[in-house]
């Protein structure tokens, strides 16, 4: 055995994708789909968005709608009620990961919970979205319509 050590090389592996959740409620009465108008956000103020939100550590992308459906629309959402629509791989931000369900049951009436960052809610038909959309939520409609449940976008 040689008396010199032997220097074990590694090589440096590429860091770990890390991507932010969001889930978006498709809140259908209908052949109508809940929207919200966004101000004071810093990002596409103006646009008329689902309801939406990023998901928080240990919780599940229902937990996480039910939740943002409570908060944003004050509407109660049971799990059995949510259908998933559509996920979207997102290159905003560094990289998102967009869930997209289907809700047609719930309790209460939608009303906007969050004035400071919503300045109305309309319904819009679901073929027909409002004109000022952020793109990739009507990128991700336009596939939901058309019954394509994946999409890249931006990448």
């Amino acid at each position: 055995m040689s008396s010199t050590a032997t220097k074990t090389t590694y090589e440096a592996k590429p860091q770990r994708y890390k991507a932010t959740g969001d889930v978006h409620l498709i809140l259908r009465r209908g052949d109508s789909v809940l929207y919200g108008q966004r101000q004071n956000t810093r990002f596409e103020d103006g646009a008329w968005h689902l309801p939406s939100g990023h998901l928080e550590a240990d919780e599940s992308v229902i937990a996480a709608l039910i939740r943002e459906a409570e908060e944003e629309i004050g509407v109660t959402i049971k799990p059995e009620d949510v259908q998933f629509s559509h996920v979207m791989h997102n290159s905003s931000s560094g990289g998102r990961v967009a869930f997209f369900f289907t809700v047609t049951v719930w309790q209460g009436e939608p009303t906007n919970r969050e004035p400071e960052k919503c300045s109305a809610l309309d319904w819009f038909a679901l073929g027909g979205s409002p004109d000022h959309m952020i793109d990739y939520c009507r990128v991700a409609m336009k596939h939901i319509t058309d019954g394509t449940s994946f999409s890249i976008y931006g990448w």
